[in-house]
């Protein structure tokens, strides 16, 4: 059993963690059969991480790191929000640079890798249309249905807002 994780409710199905033979977090020096495989900011080679030392923000003090760029986010009014999801919260992998998005105030929960059916799979692409229009982060919504596939040349992360539940979406490519 791992922490809950605000932000990042599902880490093991995203691969932000790894389950496997038992290993050495660097922080606590603990056994943990899960660590956390997902990027890490920090001057230090860090190789394993407990998901433990990240939820108690640990980690990220004693290496002076964090888990999110705190320049690659939307905007939210309460600072305390920014330390839990770069201090406390295990990120994700993007092709260039990841990227938190934000709704009603808040950082969204990231949910997964995404491509455009997916979203219709999942019965909410009508939902990014109308929330987004023609035009998601500068991509036309048209080259999206057609070109956006998980593991493609053009990546969907999929967001959810925590307060009114609607699906937010960041886009990358290669």
């Amino acid at each position: 059993m791992i922490p809950t994780f605000k932000y990042h409710p599902n880490p093991i199905e995203t691969g932000a963690f790894i389950k496997g033979d038992a290993q050495e977090c660097n922080c606590c020096g603990k056994q943990t059969d899960i660590w956390y495989e997902s990027p890490f900011y920090s001057r230090e080679e860090v190789d394993c991480l407990c998901p433990e030392c990240i939820a108690s923000g640990l980690a990220a003090e004693k290496f002076n790191g964090e888990f999110q760029d705190s320049y690659s986010v939307d905007e939210v009014s309460d600072p305390a929000k920014l330390e839990e999801l770069t201090r406390r919260t295990p990120g994700y992998h993007g092709w260039q640079q990841e990227y938190w998005v934000a709704h009603c105030d808040d950082y969204c929960a990231f949910i997964g890798y995404v491509g455009w059916d997916d979203l219709v799979k999942m019965g909410i692409d009508k939902q990014i249309e109308e929330s987004y229009g023609s035009n998601i982060n500068g991509w036309d919504i048209e080259t999206l249905k057609q070109d956006m596939s998980n593991n493609g040349g053009i990546q969907g992360y999929l967001f959810k807002c925590l307060h009114c539940g609607e699906y937010r979406l960041h886009i990358d490519c290669d």
